[in-house]
């Protein structure tokens, strides 16, 4: 896979001008992240349908995502501390390694998951906390203004690979084996994907200029006079009021009306493969100069998906629903990211609050995903009820809240 990746993106970049070809860091970058979620999109998808085999219960699972989210800002806040302190690949390599952990300790609990899931929620959030901080902040590091676009276009494309290609596989082994046996089986080779990406980690070297001041406590002061980075990050807190949702619902909604997870699994294969489509459109026409009506088309989107649910929650609703989310979520997640990364460059400081910027937008990304679960809980716990619909359908009207939260570049 390494040697596929170099040499596949080394020929895509060949015609390019200097500026937008992609360095060796910024290619091995992506590497490492198809690693880490081709096991993370294995485990990732089921986690959540093993917690429902074992409860049945929607208020358990969203619980548990609940706890993720809050903790998640906590360990962004602790990762940005020791990016700045020590470096990027130190919070990086540590949720690599932290996340293996948490899926052997997976294996090992087996179904007394159950019994300890807060704690397993706490140690999950923080894990993955200190991989995003850190695999965030290596993005803006190994990309630049002129490079940007095709960077983040072709870091979605090899993610959304993983991730066809790990819940297939996943389903596959789960259907072959009796009872939860498979789940075990899935959870470990996620972990040797993991040890795998932690490996690979090590081509990257360490960056300069370690011990530099972490201001995060500065950032709200900073807010208050930078007026498009505020709005930005609303945008974000925007984004999480659908996300939080739709980081656990649909899964559960397509076992719900066809409860067998290989089935889950192949059609996360067709939804991964509209969001590489998609990818590849994003790199090759993709203008900042548009950003707004991307964000406007991609919630119109998502409404006209949410409304196959208004009738009747069928397999054919749900599979229609997400294949409109899964064109549309894409164009969201590229154009926000881009326009975000531009105005990190243009913060006070020179650059130096990228990783200030990466954790505060993680809070606000996550309050609204917190705040979207929780009103799933209190109003749409009841899967046979007709209110899930229309959670969904108020979720996606407030991403046009998006379109005012960014300027076009």
């Amino acid at each position: 896979m390494d040697l596929g990746i170099k040499s596949w993106l080394q020929s895509k970049g060949n015609t390019l001008p200097q500026e937008k070809r992609l360095t060796r860091e910024a290619v091995i970058s992506l590497i490492i992240h198809s690693t880490f979620q081709f096991g993370a999109s294995m485990s990732g998808v089921f986690l959540n349908l093993y917690l429902w085999r074992l409860t049945h219960s929607v208020a358990v699972n969203g619980t548990y995502n609940i706890i993720v989210y809050i903790l998640t800002p906590i360990g962004f806040a602790l990762g940005g501390w020791m990016i700045k302190k020590k470096d990027r690949m130190v919070s990086y390599r540590l949720g690599i390694m932290l996340i293996g952990l948490f899926y052997l300790s997976v294996i090992i609990a087996q179904e007394a998951l159950v019994k300890y899931y807060v704690a397993f929620a706490i140690f999950n959030g923080l894990a993955a906390a200190f991989y995003w901080v850190g695999y965030l902040t290596l993005m803006y590091d190994v990309s630049t203004e002129q490079n940007r676009i095709r960077y983040l276009a072709y870091n979605m494309i090899f993610f959304t690979m993983a991730s066809l290609a790990g819940p297939a596989l996943a389903g596959f082994i789960i259907r072959l084996k009796e009872g939860l046996s498979g789940y075990t089986i899935v959870f470990g080779i996620a972990f040797c994907m993991f040890l795998l990406a932690a490996l690979i980690s090590m081509k990257i070297k360490a960056s300069g200029g370690h011990h530099r001041v972490y201001y995060l406590k500065w950032t709200g002061l900073i807010m208050k006079k930078n007026r498009d980075w505020l709005k930005a990050l609303l945008g974000f807190f925007g984004m999480g009021l659908l996300q939080g949702t739709m980081l656990f619902l649909p899964n559960i909604l397509l076992f719900q009306v066809m409860p067998r997870e290989d089935i889950v699994g192949y059609l996360g294969v067709l939804y991964s493969s509209l969001s590489i489509a998609m990818g590849m459109f994003i790199s090759k026409y993709a203008q900042g100069s548009k950003s707004r009506l991307y964000l406007a088309i991609s919630t119109i989107g998502y409404l006209v998906g949410v409304s196959l649910l208004l009738g009747s929650i069928t397999i054919w609703t749900v599979v229609g629903f997400m294949i409109l989310y899964s064109v549309f979520s894409p164009l969201q997640g590229n154009t926000m990211t881009g326009y975000y990364y531009g105005l990190i460059a243009k913060l006070p400081l020179k650059g130096e609050l990228k990783v200030e910027s990466v954790v505060v937008r993680e809070l606000f990304l996550n309050v609204g995903r917190v705040i979207s679960i929780f009103c799933f809980i209190t109003f749409g716990s009841d899967l046979e009820g007709g209110m899930i619909p229309w959670i969904l359908m108020i979720a996606s009207l407030t991403q046009f809240a998006l379109v005012w939260s960014i300027k076009n570049r």
